[in-house]
């Protein structure tokens, strides 16, 4: 089976202050073990990077340096599979957002759930299970329930 890797995971993965980071690692490994393949899109690196450089202080922020934060995006990299982008995933995502009236900070998620469809991916390991409820033919998977 293959995983869409929430942004969420992907941050728990690398920042080890996180009360959630060995429950992630945990996850991560049973699903290797299990021959599932982990998939990120050049999206969910963004978000990483975003958080991952914004300082402590700022909303949900890691505070790793520039260098700190490339070393991890590496290893993302070497770990999971990149889903690339096309104008398939553009026309989905634009399909979504109007079919599900979506709006605000979802838009985000909205164009993670076109890239599953497109690559026709169905799972996704998340801690936010909520903000996918909308998309019906998606399935939330928590890191407690791998």
């Amino acid at each position: 089976m293959a995983y869409l890797l929430d942004t969420n995971i992907l941050i728990r993965l690398v920042y080890r202050a996180d009360p959630h980071h060995l429950m992630v690692r945990a996850a991560l490994y049973q699903l290797k073990q299990r021959g599932e393949i982990g998939y990120y899109t050049s999206q969910n690196l963004v978000e990483f990077w975003n958080v991952c450089t914004r300082p402590t202080t700022a909303r949900g922020g890691v505070g790793l340096s520039l260098r700190e934060t490339d070393a991890a995006a590496r290893l993302i990299e070497r770990l999971f599979v990149l889903l690339p982008d096309s104008p398939a995933i553009h026309t989905e995502w634009r399909r979504l957002v109007v079919a599900h009236s979506v709006s605000g900070v979802q838009v985000h998620d909205a164009r993670l759930v076109a890239a599953m469809n497109v690559h026709g991916i169905t799972q996704i390991l998340t801690l936010n299970d909520s903000d996918f409820t909308r998309y019906q033919n998606i399935i939330t998977v928590h890191p407690q329930k791998v």
